[in-house]
């Protein structure tokens, strides 16, 4: 029987997204107080290192290739550089001005380079949300729109099938994707979800879905034809993010979440981890051609 349990370390996130295994190292958000984090020392002594601070939401972030120590981020109302020493760099803020107040949310990059995300209004207003694309030369293109809450992305390992949740309607579409420009053809309901929400997925080496289920206490592994293969159980309540790494990738890690909670116990915000048999894919970094 697989288990999850929680990392040794005693820190709590209000809202933990965003999860990765990138240069031997896991990442993950902490999406309402803009924290980029990776867990640091061992035992009694360990924690939660801050890699990066922003004064606006962080919903998700990328490694730049070549670039030790950088990254591409879903933050505040668009889309931003983060490097070691040096300022935020803004590529663009879509949301900037909208109806209703937006932030964004989830993202990653795909096989081929580029960067995705997901918007979404703060008061979850019905279909204000919308998918953006980011390109080699930093150009920010809005792809999807009518969403509520988008999560993921999650690309298979070809990044010509694209995987994306609209929480609010506990719904998860698949896309193919030209792989030569990201276009994105026509969806298909690819799994519905009840009694609870997808939130972040990752795909495995078999191209299987996991996505972590908000409000169900569950992560779910769904084949590449819909079925519902295997459905891990957590003592908490709103799991959030899910990324599979460790040295051989066959560890999944699950963050979660403590915000909207009246009485969060103790492990509500902790960060899980299991022994799974099938590995996950390498995460993929956004490849610019800016300098």
């Amino acid at each position: 029987m697989t288990v999850l349990t929680p990392l040794n370390f005693p820190d709590r996130l209000e809202l933990g997204e965003g999860i990765r295994w990138v240069d031997g190292r896991l990442v993950c958000v902490d999406i309402l107080t803009g924290r980029l984090l990776t867990p640091d020392g061992k035992g009694a002594a360990a924690t939660l290192r801050t890699l990066a601070r922003l004064d606006v939401p962080l919903g998700a972030v990328a490694p730049v290739e070549g670039r030790p120590g950088s990254w591409i981020a879903a933050a505040g109302t668009g889309i931003c550089l983060l490097g070691p020493g040096t300022d935020t760099g803004w590529l663009a803020t879509p949301e900037d001005g909208a109806a209703t107040a937006m932030r964004m949310n989830d993202g990653c990059a795909d096989p081929h380079g580029r960067f995705w995300a997901g918007s979404m209004a703060y008061d979850g207003t019905p279909g204000a949300g919308s998918l953006h694309r980011v390109g080699p030369d930093g150009s920010v293109t809005r792809v999807l729109d009518g969403i509520t809450i988008p999560n993921g992305p999650a690309f298979d390992r070809q990044g010509t099938t694209m995987y994306l949740a609209d929480s609010a309607r506990g719904l998860v579409r698949r896309f193919p994707v030209d792989p030569r420009d990201g276009g994105l053809g026509t969806p298909e309901e690819f799994a519905r979800i009840d009694g609870g929400s997808p939130d972040g997925m990752t795909v495995d080496a078999d191209g299987a879905l996991w996505t972590a289920v908000w409000g169900a206490a569950e992560v779910r592994r769904y084949l590449p034809d819909g079925t519902l293969d295997t459905v891990l159980r957590l003592p908490v309540a709103q799991p959030a993010g899910v990324c599979l790494g460790g040295d051989d990738r066959r560890t999944l890690f699950v963050t979660t979440a403590r915000v909207g909670l009246s009485s969060p116990g103790p492990l509500d915000g902790a960060v899980f981890r299991a022994r799974v048999d099938v590995p996950g894919l390498p995460t993929a970094a956004y490849r610019t051609a800016l300098r």
